[in-house]
């Protein structure tokens, strides 16, 4: 069984700890509660192969937040949730992203970009296509989900095990080869 820990990032009230539930327990909170930080674990079966996934539900950040070391040391990937509703947590997934590379000192590492909230396109302030070109611009994957419907909530997970286990099992390239005698 392999280990992997995941961090859930992101601006206050996008939906972090809703997702973390969903993901781990299966129901929607609909209350909002102000984390300080959760930790969950769930064993699930992907491709095969059963990971043992520990999730770090984190604090809302903003752009003067410190990313805690917590958040840093042992995480294979993040994902990086906005809320479609909100410019601002839109805005703000750029400066949390770097805040995570300068910290850890490399410039790739497993992320997933969240669009989440998308059941309430009414208040859409984020068009996906936003979303899309942001999660380009990052070299990641991008899902737009929605905890209340349950909608792409397993896949965002999977998405990023797919992120991490491509960095951490590299598939090496068979190159042809040629006998001469």
């Amino acid at each position: 069984m392999k280990a992997r820990k995941i961090a859930v990032v992101g601006s206050r009230s996008v939906g972090k700890s809703s997702m973390t539930v969903r993901y781990v327990e299966d129901h929607f909170v609909e209350s909002y509660y102000p984390t300080i930080e959760n930790q969950f674990s769930k064993t699930i079966t992907y491709k095969n192969q059963e990971y043992q996934v520990e999730i770090l539900d984190t604090a809302g950040q903003d752009e003067f937040s410190i990313m805690n070391q917590k958040h840093l040391i042992g995480v294979h990937g993040y994902l990086l949730v906005y809320s479609v509703t909100s410019r601002q947590s839109f805005e703000l997934i750029e400066v949390i992203r770097d805040k995570i590379l300068n910290s850890i000192g490399i410039d790739k590492i497993p992320m997933v970009l969240v669009g989440n909230k998308n059941d309430l396109n009414y208040q859409r302030q984020v068009e996906e296509s936003e979303g899309k070109r942001l999660a380009n611009q990052f070299g990641c994957a991008f899902l737009e989900t929605s905890v209340r419907d349950n909608i792409n909530i397993n896949r965002t997970f999977e998405y990023l095990i797919d992120e991490i286990e491509s960095i951490q099992n590299p598939t090496v390239k068979q190159e042809d080869k040629c006998v001469i005698m």
